[in-house]
């Protein structure tokens, strides 16, 4: 058979065992480092939420319930519209549409800054919102606090998350792992500093955490813009018409973005329910308790199947992109069942671990019997979230965002969130029924996009979706001029300038 680095594979045929080893070592080859970068990110978390800790528990109280409610109206909302980035650059890169590929960053950048607008107007409106719903009101001045100072946050996001997606899909991502680490390596020094030295408190654990990501932008757009200029075209505001290059298409990327978003936030947003279910059962104390130790450990676990759902998301997007549909199944059904080899490992050491795990967060005993008995329920919840996170990848990959979204709506809250409720308050099984809940979520999820991804994806036709993508059919104009000598067929007058080749067509 011919060289399967440049060529697709016959669609009458099964890979080859070298081709999967091929696809494994491209694909962790690309995951291992973004798993580093996601462990470091979660351990600037931690780190802040320590701090937090030194300075007393009104101080963590507020810190938490500020962390809670950013991540909910604004990080999530960031990270879940720059993912719907990861099909037009990925495709982008794949057919070498250099200028599709820099000119949908800057598109993404500007949509973000629209979005945290009214992001900005709910962060500066914490305590009034939460002495709306009847919170306790020193910790939510505390909260407010951390969150009027965690604002230039959001500004720095809105180039953080395009940067990681635009490098991510071009298989950068050793530079991605470097760049946190150093940012990270700073955060403690950065914590010491403003908390214990200058004695800022709350103000400097949030500032802290506001310089590092800072830090990380700096440091990945130094790298785009130093090492890589001469392999990454950055046109701002190319050709002749200008700004109006960028604003034409936003309309079609919000299209990819707002799904994408969609499909993020529904599954994010469901653990904070959980949360909030868990103060309701009788002893709301013990349960909340618990549920931020294992909500923590399912964070801790999500950093790989997050890594290799964008990795799979930009693999399959660059061979679609290059007109390689079958290397772009092969892709996804390698990334599946990686995922499934991670969700037994994860089943596996909660059941082996259950009671030393819990010990390493608390000393009281009935929070740890608690957490103990809940972590099989919820090692269960990874076989099938590994599965489901790498299939939404999948589906962000072949820009189809939207099946995602749809899926997620009807497994979390038309499936999961009656069970949790029926389980824990109606049939009084209490905390394991919010788990159980849950795990049924994840079940309806992942057989779902098992279905669509395995049983009803149709590559051929995708290839040629990313074709139609990538030519600019759908991403709109790309330069001002309008040139009536051309003439080019009605499909490509819609928009077309770049080809794969990179040759441009004026229109």
């Amino acid at each position: 058979m011919e060289d399967n680095k440049d060529h697709d594979f016959f669609s009458h045929k099964f890979p080859t065992t070298s081709q999967v080893v091929e696809e494994l070592k491209e694909l962790w080859g690309m995951a291992l480092p973004i798993t580093a970068m996601n462990m470091l990110v979660f351990v600037r978390a931690v780190v802040s939420v320590l701090f937090l800790g030194r300075l007393g528990s009104l101080e963590l109280a507020g810190g938490a319930l500020s962390i809670g409610f950013t991540n909910i109206t604004g990080y999530s909302v960031l990270v879940g519209l720059a993912s719907g980035l990861e099909p037009v650059c990925s495709q982008a890169f794949g057919s070498k549409n250099w200028e599709l590929l820099s000119l949908s960053l800057q598109r993404m950048v500007l949509i973000l800054l629209m979005a945290i607008v009214p992001i900005s107007l709910l962060w500066i409106n914490l305590e009034r919102i939460m002495l709306f719903m009847g919170q306790d009101s020193s910790i939510t001045e505390m909260a407010s606090i951390y969150c009027f100072y965690s604002l230039p946050d959001l500004l720095t996001n809105t180039l953080l998350q395009p940067l990681r997606v635009f490098l991510r899909s071009q298989k950068v991502t050793k530079p991605m792992m470097y760049c946190s680490l150093v940012a990270v390596v700073f955060h403690v020094p950065l914590n010491y500093l403003l908390v214990v030295v200058m004695e800022l408190g709350v103000p400097g654990v949030a500032m802290a955490s506001v310089l590092t990501n800072m830090n990380m932008v700096v440091l990945m757009a130094g790298y785009v813009c130093i090492f890589r200029k001469n392999e990454m075209m950055l046109r701002w505001g190319c050709g002749n018409g200008g700004l109006m290059i960028v604003y034409d298409g936003l309309g079609q990327l919000m299209k990819l973005a707002v799904p994408s978003c969609l499909m993020i936030c529904l599954e994010w947003w469901w653990y904070e329910i959980v949360t909030v279910m868990a103060g309701y059962l009788p002893n709301p104390t013990l349960a909340v308790a618990a549920t931020g130790i294992l909500i923590q450990t399912t964070s801790m676990m999500y950093t790989v199947p997050m890594a290799l759902a964008g990795c799979v998301s930009a693999r399959v997007g660059n061979e679609l992109g290059a007109g390689k549909p079958y290397k772009a199944k092969l892709a996804a059904m390698v990334a599946l069942g990686c995922a499934f080899v991670m969700g037994f490992i994860n089943v596996a050491w909660t059941v082996i671990l259950r009671y030393g795990w819990a010990a390493l967060f608390t000393n009281d005993e009935p929070v740890k019997a608690l957490v103990a008995s809940v972590m099989p329920i919820m090692g269960l919840c990874e076989l099938g979230n590994c599965p489901q996170t790498t299939g939404c990848g999948i589906l962000r990959g072949t820009a189809r965002p939207v099946i995602g979204a749809n899926i997620n709506l009807g497994s979390f809250y038309f499936v999961g969130t009656p069970v949790a409720v029926g389980l824990a308050f109606w049939f009084k099984i209490g905390f394991s029924g919010l788990w159980f809940g849950l795990l049924s979520a994840q079940v309806a999820c992942a057989l779902s996009l098992l279905y669509v991804v395995v049983v009803r994806t149709d590559w051929e036709a995708e290839a040629l979706k990313a074709e139609k993508l990538t030519r600019g059919v759908e991403m709109g104009n790309w330069n001002g001029s309008k040139n009536k000598d051309k003439m080019i067929d009605d499909e490509e007058n819609k928009g077309l300038l770049v080809y794969g080749n990179g040759n441009k067509i004026d229109i």
